[in-house]
Parts: C-alpha cells; structure tokens; sequence
C-alpha cells in the first residue's frame, strides 16, 4: 500500500507568496529596462540554481536583492549578463531580447557589471584600469573619466597609483568606475560592501546611490541587507531560486514576515 505523500511544512504558503510575487511583476514589468521572466538557470545541466525567477527595473531605478545564502542572488545577476546559462525564460533589455547573449555584447548594449571578487587589474594604475573599462570606445575615455572621477574624486587625485596597492574599498572604488566607464544604463553590482570594514561599507552605498542619481539603473545583490533595503527604491527577497517577496525598500525592511524569515538571520551574518 503506497503511504501518502505529508507536505512539507510551510510549503503551500511558500508556493502562494511565489504566485503573488509572479502576478505582482507581470502586472507592474511593463516598460522595464531591464527585465527577466520566469528565469530557469544554472552551472551544470540538470542542476538549477534559479527555478522561475522574475526580474524588472525601471529607468532610474535602483533595485536590491537580499536573501539567504545559496538563494540564487549572485546566480541571478551573472544570468543576467550572459555568464550562466539560461535554460528557460526570457532577458530583455529596451524590449530587446538578449537572453544568453555573450558579456562583451551586453557591455556595448550599455549593462555594465562589477562581480564581487577579482574585479580590478592589480598590476595596471587607477587611470589604465579606467582605460580598460572602455577598451571597446576608446574614443569616450576622456569624458568617462571626468563623469567617473566626479563621483569617485580620490581616483582622479591617485590616478597613477597601482591598483594592487589599495585597500579593498579603493580596489571597489576602481571595479565601479571602470564598468561606468562605457556608459552603461544599466549597472550591476554583486555584493559590492562584501569584505569592507563598517565605514567603507558605507561609503559604497552612498557611491551606488551617487552613481543611481547621476542616471544609471542599479540592481544590487547585497548580503547586508538592512542597509541595502535603506538605500534601495525596490528589493526582492530572493529564496530557492525564486521571488518570495517584493516591495519597495521600506515596506520590505518593516514587513513583520520578512524580518522574521529572512532579515533576523541576515542581520545575525552580517
């Protein structure tokens, strides 16, 4: 006689807040920047870290993503811009598809990424790892620079120094200026406050914002994420490789179920 199958605890309401969280993006996705659907990716064939993640931001927007380690947020954002493999679902930047389109394309489409580790040439100065940043337009360095160093002033000051020699909230500095450096529209950023002591970790969000304000959409993975939700216009709560919430920054960061499920343990780790 088969036994009968006992659910998992909790697994239907996690199930409802997946299908609110759906009808939610399809309602409010339109006009997007960037935007992604029902996102079904991962490393290894048969092996998916995001099962029907949804994505959108908005011109001018500035979009978080928290949750728990091994949620699928880093994954997502390299989804996004061609270093994962998409096995089902849909990317559009501008209404254009560019789903699983190469990184070197996204840059010239205007998305700019900054990864969280490795993300500066240590041997080259301030001023050539600028320089790298719009290898494909050398012609705009020049105004780049000016729009880079404005917001990051100290780069401009230290524009000789090597990159191998700053701290590691200088080197974060230098990965952001240089993917502003080609005039992206759209700027990811995975995890840029990881590693940093508490001043400098502040000091990168204020820049992100400085950055949001000067123009660029912004979709952020953070694993600090009661700051992240200070700054941020929107946040998901990504879980399982899926949205199991979102709302805008403040009523994410004083939404009693979110605290409790996902930000208690968040702010524990960070």
């Amino acid at each position: 006689m088969t036994e009968p199958v006992t659910p998992v605890p909790g697994a239907d309401e996690a199930q409802a807040r997946a299908d609110a969280a759906r009808e939610q993006h399809l309602a409010a996705a339109d006009g997007a920047i960037l935007r992604a659907d029902n996102l079904i990716a991962g490393y290894l064939p048969g092996v998916n870290i995001l099962n029907g993640a949804d994505l959108y931001c908005h011109p001018g927007e500035l979009v978080g993503i928290i949750g728990p380690n091994g949620a699928g947020k880093s994954t997502l954002l390299k989804a996004l811009f061609g270093l994962v493999k998409i096995h089902e679902g849909t990317v559009t930047l501008r209404g254009e598809e560019i789903t699983n389109k190469r990184a070197d394309s996204l840059v010239t489409l205007g998305i700019g990424f900054v990864p969280q580790t490795n993300n500066v040439f240590p041997s080259l100065t301030i001023a050539e790892n600028l320089q790298m940043g719009c290898y494909q337009a050398p012609d705009k360095y020049a105004d780049r620079f000016d729009f880079v160093t404005d917001i990051f002033p100290a780069l401009g000051e230290r524009r000789g120094q090597r990159a191998g020699s700053l701290s590691g909230g200088e080197r974060q500095m230098v990965a952001m200026g240089r993917a502003l450096m080609m005039d992206p529209s759209v700027l990811l950023l995975d995890e840029p406050s990881a590693g940093l002591s508490p001043a400098m970790q502040d000091e990168v969000f204020l820049q992100t914002r400085a950055i949001n304000k000067a123009g660029v959409s912004v979709v952020m993975v953070e694993q600090n994420a009661a700051r992240c939700l200070q700054i941020c216009d929107r946040g998901y709560v990504l879980d399982h490789g899926r949205n199991a919430y979102t709302a805008t920054g403040t009523e994410l960061a004083n939404d009693p179920k979110v605290i409790e499920l996902y930000l208690g343990t968040l702010a524990k780790r960070d």
